[in-house]
């Protein structure tokens, strides 16, 4: 027991070092869809939710979705974001953690079957396999060693409820079921358990050889069955078993609604391909996966699309490996079948670890989303590792092969550990994933189309075009490919290649077939260059008809393309079909009642025909069915202030705050939390407010403008305004209102006319009708002493605007000043010295609307 407990620190020792570089990976490849952008992991979507949708937070009953049902692996997901959001530290060392229980776990299964020692060497062996790399600094792999801990514990469980001619025990017997739910609510394959625990009854625990179960099958073949009583008692168990199995399955299908996942060729060439290719193909992607777990060298992480040429012809040289695997499988199955010793049992339930968890991802039944997976190895590669721990044990026993033994292990082990430390940094960005695989990989398009993808997000277009286009020469019928290249050129702002581009993806859609559903053939998101052209071609405001068209198309499609319906609704507004997008909007509604986009776009429809009621009940739908919904919270936000109403602010504060906490860098937000202070009277939080919209851009001219007004207005703190106003007239230099508050700051506050007069000319030269700056340069030349040219000036002014009865009686009383001047010389010098006329009207301040 001591010697276990060393050998599990050991065990979590080497995890920690082999795996240390995923602690600083990010969200790589499924990891983007399965954990940031799947809304089941907020906490405002009702955890009911995980239990009906999929991996990836699509409902199970819709078409699009993989049909991939783990609730509880989400479930751990979202305990993470519970905890630290999208920070992914957090995700990797749970990751790690689950990875180092799995192998102590593992370790104690074997010490069933095998020597401490042993047991020991084989959970070395898989805790340090680089095969497992994926399923561990992947955050997605979680299901796999999630599902893989509940298969360990329920296959334990039931080895305690079973024994050599035992009675059955029910109570560990409903646990082991129980056990067997939870795997596979975590991943589907922890159900095949049922089947290592039937080969376990039958081969291990009431110690059956081959030659007594075939004399059992003659004897029921020639009519006179000769079935032993610990036969029926085992029948008794695996009978529970099995039919707590089909119930699953029968749940699990009613989850699903009885579909298959569709996918396309381009996922798994294979499962489209005709007799005989489809079967050679498919029986030849065993010895590859047994290969991989044998000589894990050159790792990828994704084998889709071109990666495993299709196997044609009987002649093709690989089918020589697939022979040599199914032969190997035969020796396998004479050597455990022939005889009965610890050892054998050990091979027994090493073999059927190795092959009964691989079935369902084998192809070989049903068609998977996928050529080649390293993930799902995880659980086969426990057998394996068994498999290598009892032939060191065999081989080392005998002392002429102890020391090349021991030394060979040895370099084994530190080999597989030195790489799976170093491919751990593979996966440190989608950048650094997809070009360590093309160094392994060059005949799948996905994998340039990835790359590109990464390079994009820098923004780095130019060389992000050269591997889109690698793409499409590794798969010239790639849609996704042309769609890339055609996105790139529209970002390089070359319309014309982007529309060609466009053009040749839109080609390579198979012809509609009548009586055949299209919508079961083609992947929804190719359906996006529907969507990319119709926004290119709608720049034109000529050719919104044919965006018109080119949308109505995508929707026919696929009716439930809701994007389609969006898209097409945004364009119906721009041809001011207003009523008739609406419609397209609720039309989109109902088939994704919870899209919160569609309730925010009619929102927006409201809005710009001054539907301000409408608007605020959309944007209320919007946030129920998300909360955080960036663009409502924020144009909500505005709208509520915009409503003058005191009563609304509170909840304007609310929507606000939470965007802040979503993008804390956001400089839109603290203006506009600037301006609700101000509303409330609330100066100094204002000022905070503004300083940190400015902090995040100092450009920002509303922001600058309203600080610099509020010092001056609010504050009066006329001198804190300066450095806003030339901080914002040196990037925004036709400022108007600045230059007219920097004017009147010199001259009431800092008594310099000159400096003033020179504000308001500027103003003038940019609009020399300008009625203020016309006026207020008056007031300078009053101050100057100038009545003269504040006559003139005042002339213009009233001439600009006769209406305005301010500027008539300021021009009254300078020439009245003037006739003063001329009567009474001796006064000159006191006249010019009197307070000269403030500057008319006050200015508003700057709002940002919806």
């Amino acid at each position: 027991m001591e010697m276990m407990s060393v050998y599990s620190a050991v065990l979590v020792a080497l995890v920690s070092v082999c795996y240390y570089n995923s602690l600083e990976c990010g969200f790589v490849f499924d990891d983007m869809s399965a954990i940031v952008e799947n809304k089941d992991l907020r906490p405002h979507v009702p955890i009911s939710n995980l239990f009906w949708n999929d991996f990836w937070g699509t409902p199970m009953k819709h078409e699009k979705s993989h049909k991939s049902y783990r609730p509880l692996c989400v479930l751990t997901f979202r305990w993470n974001y519970a905890v630290n959001e999208l920070d992914p530290i957090g995700y990797h060392l749970v990751n790690m953690i689950l990875h180092a229980v799995t192998c102590i776990m593992f370790m104690i299964m074997c010490n069933i079957f095998m020597k401490e020692f042993t047991s020991f060497l084989a959970a070395v062996m898989f805790a340090v396999h680089p095969i497992h790399t994926e399923a561990v600094t992947g955050i997605v792999g979680r299901a796999e060693s999630l599902s893989s801990i509940f298969l360990l514990a329920a296959f334990v469980t039931y080895i305690k409820s079973t024994g050599y001619r035992k009675p059955i025990n029910w109570p560990l017997l409903f646990s082991t079921v129980s056990l067997v739910t939870i795997a596979m609510l975590c991943k589907e394959q922890g159900i095949t358990v049922i089947g290592i625990c039937c080969v376990y009854e039958v081969f291990v625990a009431q110690r059956s050889s081959g030659q007594e179960l075939l004399d059992i099958v003659k004897s029921l073949v020639k009519g006179k069955p000769q079935i032993p009583d610990w036969l029926r008692t085992s029948i008794s168990r695996a009978g529970f078993l099995v039919s707590g199995t089909l119930m699953l399955l029968f749940a699990r299908i009613k989850v699903m609604g009885a579909q298959l996942p569709v996918f396309t060729k381009f996922d798994n060439p294979a499962s489209v391909a005709p007799f005989p290719a489809r079967q050679l193909t498919f029986n030849y992607l065993l010895p590859l996966n047994f290969w991989l777990l044998l000589f894990p060298s050159e790792l990828c992480c994704d084998w889709t699309m071109g990666t495993i040429p299709l196997i044609e012809s009987i002649f093709d040289y690989r089918n020589i490996f697939t022979v040599i695997f199914y032969s190997s499988m035969v020796l396998f199955a004479k050597y455990t079948l022939c005889g009965q010793n610890k050892r054998i049992r050990a091979v027994i339930i090493s073999i059927s670890f190795m092959v009964l968890p691989f079935i369902p991802a084998s192809n070989l039944f049903f068609p998977v989303g996928f050529v080649v997976a390293e993930r799902i190895l995880y659980t086969p590669s426990m057998g394996f590792s068994m498999l290598v721990a009892i032939g060191f044990e065999i081989i080392s026993s005998k002392k002429a092969y102890k020391g090349i033994t021991w030394c060979l292990m040895l370099v084994l082990l530190t080999t597989h550990s030195i790489k799976t430390f170093y491919r751990t940094a593979d996966w440190k960005s989608e950048y650094t994933i997809f070009q360590a695989a093309l160094k392994v990989n060059d005949r799948n398009a996905k994998l340039f189309n990835n790359v590109g993808h990464a390079l994009e997000k820098v923004p780095d277009y130019a060389q992000a075009l050269t591997y889109f286009q690698k793409a499409v020469s590794v798969q010239p019928d790639d849609i996704g490919a042309h769609i890339n290249v055609g996105r790139t050129y529209n970002n390089l702002n070359m319309s014309r290649e982007a529309e060609q581009a466009y053009r040749k993806a839109i080609a390579l859609f198979p012809p509609v077939i009548s009586g055949k559903s299209y919508t079961a053939r083609i992947a929804p998101n190719h359906l996006n260059v529907y969507l990319n052209l119709a926004s290119l071609v709608s720049k034109d405001e000529k050719r919104l008809h044919e965006a018109d068209e080119l949308l109505r198309t995508a929707i026919s499609m696929r009716s439930d393309y809701v994007q389609g319906y969006i898209n097409r609704g945004d364009v119906l507004v721009k041809l001011g079909r207003i009523e008739e997008a609406i419609k397209v909007y609720e039309a989109a509604l109902k088939h994704d009642p919870e899209n919160a986009d569609l309730y925010y776009n009619i929102g927006v429809v409201y809005l710009e025909n001054k539907n301000i009621k409408m608007a605020h009940e959309y944007f209320t739908k919007a946030l129920q069915q998300n909360p955080n919904h960036p663009q409502t919270l924020f144009n909500s936000a505005i709208l509520l202030q915009e409503t003058g109403d005191p009563n609304n602010r509170p909840e304007a504060y609310k929507r606000l705050r939470r965007l802040k906490e979503q993008t804390p860098t956001d400089s839109k937000v603290y203006f506009n939390l600037a301006m609700l202070d101000m509303d409330e009277h609330k100066f100094l939080d204002a000022e905070v407010n503004f300083k940190k919209a400015i902090e995040y851009d100092e450009t920002f001219r509303s922001a600058l403008f309203n600080l610099a007004l509020m010092y001056n207005n609010d504050l009066n703190r006329p001198s804190d305004a300066i450095p806003y106003l030339e901080q914002l007239l040196k990037h925004h230099p036709d400022h108007i209102k600045a230059m007219i508050l920097y004017g009147d700051i010199n001259l009431n506050h800092r008594k310099d006319p000159v400096a003033a007069e020179k504000n308001f000319v500027s103003v003038l030269q940019i609009d020399p009708n300008h009625v203020q700056a016309m006026h207020n340069l008056c007031v300078v030349y009053v101050e100057k002493g100038d009545l003269f040219a504040a006559e003139k000036c005042l002339v213009r002014a009233h001439n600009l605007a006769p209406k305005e009865d301010y500027i008539f009686k300021h021009l009254q009383i300078v020439r009245s000043r003037i006739n003063q001047a001329q009567q009474q010389q001796q006064r000159v010098k006191e006249a010019n010295g009197q307070k000269p006329v403030t500057t008319e009207p006050e200015m508003n301040k700057e709002k940002q609307t919806p």
